[in-house]
């Protein structure tokens, strides 16, 4: 079966702490609202928002013979899924959340040395692109990706820790956000010096982002690091958990159905400000109906 985009990996459990400030200062006992787990992590956030976006996506990962296993096939039963057994379980985070809808994660990525995606669970896909989610268990699955264009985020990159570097070196396109970065455009001049990327895109949240490209086209920005600004949120702020993988979601598809780059950027845009705007994390991603209806 062909597919539009093929996602690797980064599927696991989001338990949701809406708590009244952040930092949250030390007390015994907080009284909160209802906590919640819901389907979470960067991986299913691009799959679900591809998917709300029209396009046909796989995906393949490791999760656990668990309840948390369990939650994240039922929540992409509606998707192309192949599994393999994650030793130590499926992945976990505990999100606690403010009232302006920031958040502080605290991920637990039930890592076993040595574990792979085992290759049964993609090789027979024949996607359009492939996005691969930063989990060691995925490094190794380019050597098998040759010929389909990639991508991957890189998040809250350094710029200097190596576990980052095979993702950012062998992706076509590069998406990472600047908030530990202490200089974006010399990280992302050094993503292209060093790897095959054409495209990098630093997020910046309320900022926009920056994009800096291989190719000049039609503008001729070669070298150039553009600054774009972000779009205003179509309402109040609910949650900023898979805002990043919204705009991730949103710039593919603009990708895929042949966008020139600026658009791809303003799509991704609007995909994310949407998510800041609904509770959870991948529960309501933007529609492809309402992304062009915003779009203009």
């Amino acid at each position: 079966m062909s597919h539009d985009v093929l996602v690797l990996g980064g599927a696991g459990v989001d338990t949701t702490v809406y708590v009244p400030e952040l930092p949250l200062p030390y007390r015994d006992t907080y009284q909160v609202p209802p906590v919640v787990d819901r389907i979470g992590n960067t991986g299913a956030g691009v799959a679900l928002g591809c998917h709300a976006l029209g396009l046909g996506v796989a995906f393949a990962d490791l999760l656990g013979d668990d309840p948390q296993g369990a939650l994240i096939r039922h929540a992409l039963r509606d998707l192309d899924c192949s599994y393999g057994t994650a030793e130590a379980g499926t992945r976990r985070s505990v999100l606690l959340v403010g009232p302006d809808g920031r958040r502080t994660s605290f991920f637990d990525p039930k890592a076993t040395p040595g574990e792979r995606l085992p290759r049964h669970t993609y090789a027979g896909v024949r996607a359009r692109h492939a996005h691969v989610s930063l989990t060691d268990f995925c490094r190794h699955v380019y050597d098998d990706l040759d010929g389909v264009p990639t991508s991957t985020d890189l998040h809250d990159w350094d710029g200097v820790n190596d576990y980052h570097k095979d993702f950012a070196y062998r992706s076509d396109l590069v998406f990472l956000s600047a908030v530990a970065l202490p200089d974006p455009a010399a990280a992302m001049r050094g993503i292209l010096a060093r790897g095959r990327a054409r495209t990098v895109v630093c997020t910046r949240g309320a900022d926009g982002c920056l994009v800096l490209t291989r190719d000049p086209g039609p503008g001729g920005h070669d070298g150039e690091v553009r600054a774009f600004p972000a779009e205003p949120l179509p309402g109040p702020v609910a949650d900023s958990n898979g805002a990043g993988d919204a705009f991730v979601s949103g710039f593919l598809y603009g990708t895929l159905r042949g966008r020139p780059l600026e658009e791809c950027v303003r799509l991704g845009a609007i995909a994310g400000a949407h998510a800041c705007t609904v509770a959870g994390t991948h529960e309501s991603p933007i529609t492809e109906s309402l992304l062009l209806r915003r779009a203009g």
